[in-house]
């Protein structure tokens, strides 16, 4: 059995613009939702007098269980195109959208962006897409849902591809990158099966696009790079640390250096799901008993590489930065709390070198004095306390973060440069 290309997708766009019912509609008309699962939620939802609901209820159920903490049926969460393997990354409102895609385990390869088809652009509808572009997604479906409360009107679905076409071209996106499906979450329109009511259109359903998605290839060619999420010290075995290899590969025997404290040692033992591993690869999640390096020397945030090609410690960094959502203004010398790789930590934002047109990513104003809900920028940022930070160009998975500050995301950003620690 050949293995099948694996993409990492994420649902976004406004509220209530049908993510969920459309993501629970998509797993159902896979298969990758049981029917007698589909049954429950449906009684579920009836009886709550909200029978609509009952394909939102796939992920909103997830939801609760993830709060909970409880281990979740990871069948909910993947289903297989003729192609492709999917991996859906749940966004619901972009707080968690902006965590998820940025600071989560999973990085989303491709996106599809619900705009239904009654309210049509909204701001979310914007920010989304903006972000998708400055997070570097470069496979976009923008699904236009809820056909059926428009009555199939072709009309209706050209006026809002056109808006759309105008939005993802001022920032940044070809036309090849992205594709428009008229569909309907609720009706399962375009979803798996090709829709009765739209004779008007030919292209493909939603899932037939899915499988025209390219896969990113592993980054196996690359110097290891793997940030470190726990570390536990194990009776009889020593310092265990724990993380997810994002670029290169590692092997038992491997001498590694861990930054930024500059620490050495050597890899004893990998393994995963309790299982040694000969070597671990991009994606894969394992513990590594390591010789040299005790339990205080290692922790969350820290990276691992390889001594001839050690991971960069950075004094200064420049990126380019979005801001989210800001209740007054980000001035020079703003230090809120950055989410980079596993890495949690203030840092300060020394200079705020342009601003720059959402539209366009061409420059609108030098210096300015301050940031504001919705504005772009590219500025300079000290970290307050040493920490491995890459270019996003070279190695994305540890060149974008989160800026979080009271409670919520309020930026989001990308390394485009970086001054390493001497």
């Amino acid at each position: 059995m050949a293995v099948k290309p694996h993409i990492n997708l994420v649902f976004i766009g406004h509220v209530d613009h049908g993510k969920s019912t459309l993501v629970g509609r998509l797993l159902y008309d896979t298969g990758a939702l049981p029917e007698q699962d589909y049954r429950k939620l449906k009684q579920e939802a009836e009886s709550r007098g909200k029978g609509t609901f009952v394909f939102a209820y796939v992920m909103d159920n997830l939801k609760e269980e993830r709060e909970r903490g409880v281990t979740i049926d990871v069948a909910y969460k993947k289903f297989e195109g003729k192609k492709n393997s999917f991996t859906i990354i749940d966004a619901p409102g972009h707080r968690d959208f902006v965590k998820n895609m940025i600071t989560g385990t999973s990085q989303a390869d491709a996106a599809v962006l619900v705009v239904a088809a009654k309210e049509g652009i909204q701001p979310q509808t914007k920010e989304h897409a903006f972000l998708a572009q400055v997070m570097g997604i470069k496979q976009m479906i923008i699904g236009i849902n809820k056909m059926d409360e428009v009555k199939y009107v072709e009309a209706t679905y050209n006026k809002v591809v056109d808006e759309m076409k105008k939005l993802i071209k001022g920032i940044g996106y070809k036309e090849d990158q992205v594709t428009f499906i008229p569909i309907s979450g609720w009706v399962g329109d375009n979803i798996a099966k090709k829709s009765q009511n739209m004779g008007w259109y030919k292209g493909p359903t939603l899932v037939e696009q899915l499988d025209n998605f390219n896969a990113v290839p592993a980054p196996t060619d690359k110097p290891l790079r793997l940030p470190i999420q726990d570390v536990y010290n194990i009776k009889g075995v020593g310092t265990v640390p724990v993380g997810r290899v994002e670029t290169g590969i590692m092997k038992p025997g491997d001498k590694i250096i861990v930054e930024p404290a500059g620490k050495q040692g050597e890899v004893k033992s990998i393994e995963a799901h309790h299982e040694q591993l000969s070597q671990a690869v991009p994606g894969d999640n394992v513990g590594f008993n390591v010789r040299g390096i005790s339990r205080d020397e290692i922790a969350r945030g820290d990276v691992v590489g390889h001594p001839n090609n050690p991971p960069t410690v950075v004094k200064e960094f420049t990126a380019q930065i979005v801001v989210l959502n800001h209740p007054t203004a980000i001035p020079v010398g703003y230090t809120p709390v950055f989410h980079m790789h596993t890495a949690q930590l203030s840092c300060s934002l020394t200079e705020l070198q342009k601003k720059l047109d959402p539209k366009t990513g061409q420059e609108k104003e030098a210096n300015p004095k301050f940031l504001k809900t919705g504005d772009a920028a590219i500025v300079k940022i000290v970290p307050t306390k040493p920490v491995v930070l890459e270019e996003y160009k070279k190695f994305p998975q540890l060149g974008r973060f989160a800026i979080r500050d009271m409670g919520q995301t309020v930026a989001a950003g990308i390394v485009l440069s970086v001054t390493p620690k001497k």
